[in-house]
């Protein structure tokens, strides 16, 4: 290690041992020894403390052979240790904790030169912009942890540092490049071209799929493969492959660390590439750049690519966008050797269809000029592909964000619709506030069907699923659509003769298809017609369309059909995407098609959208058919809504986190007769039934609490109470029962927001 001068390297070597603890000792000993003949104490006690003072020198003798035993091992270590320091190839550091640079071994002195700077952080300026925060994070991590390591991104490539806090306070420091191997295989596997890594030696160290292609196999070292070396970049040189002696053009490519890469282009005519006009004829998208950006030349395929009949006098920015930095930054650091040679994906400069391309920049020379060869990939459908599912998981946040609101505004409107029954039942007609408390309820029940669309579209809303006939739900809406079409607008519907039954909520089918219909009216101002159009459909495979798959099977299809102006194209893909409209300012929330979307697939159908501009638009809608036998005993009994229910008795065990929520359906349910026994949680109501002699009848708990939910704690009760009934209430649908829905026996399940009578009436068919 080379050190500073007058400075040891500290925790290199060892300091010599602390004398004190064996100085205090030997005094000590001496004093008892001597302490009985200067105060002429009896000789018993002179012959105890010469004892106790003798053997305190033995103690020392054996404190200091011990030491030495220690010293003589901590120094043979540490010798190991330097030499092994010293010899690594990797740049390292002996600091002190104010980062003052105390030794470095040969590697450390061969990298950084500028011996004057005696900081850690003055020395590594060179390659870090703002070395001193990094080495305070790292260095507040080896205190706290023992070591730390963090990779940092430079313009010259990848660093690695890493800290290690030794005995005594001192910090070792290493710098490591960090050669990028695993990007540079996957983005040049992808390279149609082949090419190959070698090392300072000769020796290969990557190759591609096409370079192992092109070779038959994979070899260890360039004299293996060319006849002659050195290899002469950007002329035809010999190679020798599996199949025979070939002719390539062979293009280097310098990189740091002494890797080359190479790049070939087999032909069997060495002239072909001594002029330009062959360059056109290379079987891969080429650009030959100017590092001022500057096209040079391009050949046939890349014309194709970029969509332009020439690129004179044009520059790479003109033909592709998407860099996330200046054009002109990445070309001048790829011409001067800055760049990691890794391949970005841009988008093309296109006006007919989007194009994305992968690609990878090299640098070579001609004519003693640097000059820089793109390399072109069409990546379009990978970028598709990333898009996708970039947007899948976006809906998927939305939707589970819109499902979360939904379940705490469905709380609060519980609690103010609840709350205001309350009051009504305390105020008749003639009351001067009756009004003010009407006024409240409505709009209550307002906010409740905007939540419902928001559930809709998060597909967590409750159905209410019953067996239907399209043709009679039909039948029984269109006096509201023709309501809501107008004048100008004609509405037709065709029925096929053998129709069958689907199972949809039949409220929120009549949702979809009016919101449909309004938005093939909002699609023709000036008037037009709207088909409305059933079929049975009987599908012999699956039907792939729009990245869904459809099942094969029988289906019933519903078509919304308009004369409208049509969708565009790039706007096809985003009308389901909620808050997504074309509409103007205060016209539409957006919400309509997405909501449809949510409904159709909750009820376990598909929805798809054609549209030509300026011809119209078709929606067609897939519900499974309905196979299962209908139970028309439902129907016939009808259903009184808001009637008071009869007063009850029984006990009742409230479970309700939500204060407010818990406060009305308490107060609601002694009002008719109840004992109500109210919990917070679900270990608070596993507390009370602790009490044997505790009578509960029925349990009313909500779904999704804090700690234990409800299924899991009425299962949990119902081990010893196996008879009691359970009212689920929930925010979410049913569905947020999960897996354990069917195994809790006795139950039923109320959406929030409910009212005073809808929860009443509840628990009292529970009982009866």
């Amino acid at each position: 290690m080379i050190g500073r001068s007058n400075s040891p390297v500290p925790d290199l070597r060892v300091s010599a041992p602390e004398n004190a603890r064996l100085a205090a000792t030997v005094l000590l000993a001496i004093i008892m020894c001597s302490a009985s003949w200067v105060f002429g104490w009896p000789d018993w006690v002179e012959r105890g403390l010469i004892a106790v003072g003798l053997t305190l020198v033995a103690v020392a003798g054996m404190m200091a052979a011990q030491a030495r035993v220690r010293l003589r091992a901590r120094a043979m270590a540490t010798d190991l240790l330097t030499g092994f320091i010293d010899k690594d190839a990797s740049p390292s550091f002996v600091a002190d904790d104010d980062g003052i640079i105390h030794a470095r071994n040969a590697a450390a002195a061969k990298r950084f030169t500028d011996a004057e700077k005696e900081s850690l952080a003055g020395t590594l300026r060179a390659v870090l912009a703002n070395p001193s925060a990094v080495l305070f994070r790292l260095q507040s991590r080896a205190r706290a942890e023992g070591a730390a390591q963090e990779d940092v991104v430079t313009r010259r490539g990848h660093v690695r540092l890493a800290v290690h806090q030794m005995h005594g306070g001192s910090f070792l420091w290493r710098v490591e490049d960090i050669i990028e191997r695993n990007s540079l295989g996957r983005s040049a596997e992808s390279i149609p071209i082949p090419m190959m890594t070698v090392g300072r030696t000769g020796a290969v160290l990557f190759m591609n799929e096409a370079a192992r292609g092109l070779i038959g196999g994979r070899i260890k070292s360039l004299g293996r493969l060319f006849v002659d070396l050195p290899v002469r970049s950007g002329q035809i040189n010999t190679m020798t492959t599996a199949t025979g002696p070939i002719q390539a053009l062979v293009v280097e490519n310098t990189r740091t660390q002494g890797r080359n890469e190479l790049y070939f282009l087999e032909t069997n005519n060495t002239e072909a590439f001594e002029g330009s006009a062959n360059f056109e004829n290379l079987p891969v998208p080429f650009l030959k750049i100017a590092p001022s950006g500057e096209v040079l030349s391009v050949n046939k395929l890349a014309l194709g690519l970029l969509g332009v009949a020439n690129c004179k006098d044009m520059k790479l920015g003109q033909l592709m966008t998407g860099l996330g930095r200046p054009m002109s930054d990445w070309l001048r650091d790829t011409a001067d050797g800055l760049a990691p040679n890794k391949s970005e994906f841009l988008r093309l400069s296109r006006s007919d269809k989007e194009v994305f391309v992968q690609v990878t920049l090299s640098r070579t020379m001609e004519d003693g000029a640097t000059v820089l060869i793109a390399v072109l990939n069409d990546a379009t459908e990978l970028k598709t592909l990333e898009a996708q599912f970039v947007q899948s998981q976006k809906m998927q946040a939305i939707g589970q964000l819109a499902g979360g609101v939904a379940h705490d505004f469905n709380n609060l409107l519980t609690a103010i619709s609840g709350h205001c029954d309350l009051l009504l039942l305390r105020h008749d007609q003639g009351d001067q506030d009756y009004g003010d408390l009407i006024q409240i309820h409505e709009n209550a029940n307002r906010a409740a069907a905007l939540v419902s669309q928001l559930l809709a579209f998060s597909r967590k809303q409750t159905l209410l699923p019953e067996v239907l006939d399209l043709r009679d739900t039909l039948s029984d809406l269109t006096h509201l659509l023709n309501r809501l079409v107008g004048e100008k607008v004609t509405l037709t519907l065709s029925h096929d003769p053998v129709m069958r039954s689907i199972r949809a909520d039949k409220r929120q089918l009549e949702q979809v298809l009016m919101n449909l219909v309004v938005n093939a009216r909002d699609a023709m101002p000036q008037g037009g017609e709207i088909r409305i159009e059933t079929e049975v459909v009987t599908l012999d495979r699956p039907l792939e369309r729009d990245r869904a798959t459809v099942p094969a099977g029988d289906w019933v299809t519903v078509k919304v059909l308009d004369e409208g102006e049509g969708i565009d194209p790039d706007k096809l893909q985003k009308v389901f995407e909620p808050f997504y409209t074309t509409k103007r300012t205060g016209e539409g929330t957006g919400l309509g098609l997405s909501t449809a979307y949510g409904i159709v697939k909750q009820t376990g159908g598909y929805i798809f959208v054609d549209s030509i501009k300026g011809s119209g638009t078709e929606f067609i809608l897939y519900f499974p058919v309905h196979t299962a036998p209908t139970t028309p005993s439902k129907e016939a009994k009808p259903k009184v809504e808001d009637s008071a229910p009869k007063h009850g008795e029984g006990v009742v065990l409230l479970v309700e986190d939500e204060a407010p929520v818990r406060a009305f359906a308490s107060r609601a349910l002694r009002l008719r007769g109840y004992t109500v026994l109210e919990a917070e949680s679900a270990e608070d109501a596993l507390r009370t039934l602790e009490d044997p002699g505790l009578n509960v009848d029925v349990f009313v708990t909500d779904v999704v609490m804090p700690g234990m939910d409800g299924p899991s704690w009425v299962r949990e009760a119902l081990k010893t109470r196996p008879n009691t009934r359970v009212v689920f209430v929930s925010g979410y649908a049913e569905g947020a029962f999960g897996e354990a829905e069917p195994n809790v026996p006795n139950s039923v399940f109320l959406a929030k927001p409910f009212s005073l009578n809808q929860l009443t009436e509840t628990v009292h068919k529970q009982l009866n």
